[in-house]
C-alpha cells in the first residue's frame, strides 16, 4: 500500500465533489479502515457499516461551513472519526445483547440485600460528614450545582462570580471533597 499525503487542494476537490478525488479518497481509506477493523469486528456487514458511517461523517464535516482546519491532517481526522464510530458500534452492540430470563432475574431483585443497604447507609453518612467539614462556600457550591442541580447562572449571581470562575471553584470544591474522602478511606475503598 502506498501512503498518500493530503493538502488543501486535495481537500478542496473533495469539498467540491470532484469524482476522481472522491473515488481516490474512498478507495484509499477503505483499505486502511478495513485493515483497522478486520481484527476488531466479527462480520463483514459490521465492517461495512462502520466504514460507510465514517465516510458519511467525514464528508459531511468536509462540506460543512467550517470544514477541516488542517488539510494535512486529513488521515488522522478520518482515523479519529472511525474510532468514534467503532466505539458507538461497540456500545450499540452491548445494549442490544438479549438476556435470557434466568440471567436477568439474577441481576434484578425487588429488594436490596442487607450488605447493599449497609454500604449505602454508610456511604451516605460519610458523605454527610465530609460535607459538614467543608467550608461554607464549597458546601454551597457542591450542594447548589451538583446535588440540587440549580442553574449555574443563578449560582454565579448568588456568589458574584462569572461562569469560568465558577467552573474553577467547583473543580476545587470537588478536589477538596475527594481529598477528604481518600484521607478517610484510602484509594482501596470497595465501593
Amino acid at each position: 500500500m502506498q501512503f498518500h499525503t493530503f493538502d488543501a487542494a486535495y481537500v478542496k476537490k473533495l469539498q467540491d465533489g470532484d469524482p476522481w478525488t472522491e473515488a481516490h479518497f474512498v478507495s484509499y481509506f477503505s483499505e486502511l479502515i478495513h485493515l483497522k477493523l478486520r481484527s476488531r469486528l466479527k462480520s463483514r456487514d459490521a465492517i461495512e457499516d462502520v466504514r460507510q458511517e465514517t465516510f458519511i461523517r467525514v464528508l459531511a464535516a468536509l462540506r460543512s461551513e467550517g470544514g477541516i482546519r488542517q488539510p494535512e491532517r486529513l488521515g488522522a481526522y478520518v482515523n479519529s472519526v472511525c474510532n468514534n464510530v467503532l466505539l458507538e458500534h461497540y456500545r450499540a452492540g452491548s445494549r442490544n445483547d438479549p438476556m435470557d430470563e434466568e440471567t436477568e432475574s439474577s441481576f434484578t431483585s425487588p429488594e436490596p440485600n442487607a450488605l447493599s443497604v449497609l454500604i449505602s447507609k454508610d456511604s451516605e453518612r460519610v458523605v454527610r460528614e465530609i460535607l459538614d467539614d467543608m467550608s461554607p462556600r464549597d458546601l454551597k457550591l457542591l450542594r447548589g450545582v451538583l446535588l440540587e442541580e440549580r442553574d449555574k447562572e443563578e449560582v454565579c449571581r448568588e456568589l458574584g462570580v462569572d461562569r469560568e470562575y465558577l467552573r474553577v471553584l467547583i473543580h476545587r470544591a470537588k478536589l477538596t471533597f475527594k481529598g477528604a474522602y481518600l484521607r478517610r478511606f484510602g484509594a482501596d475503598r470497595p465501593y
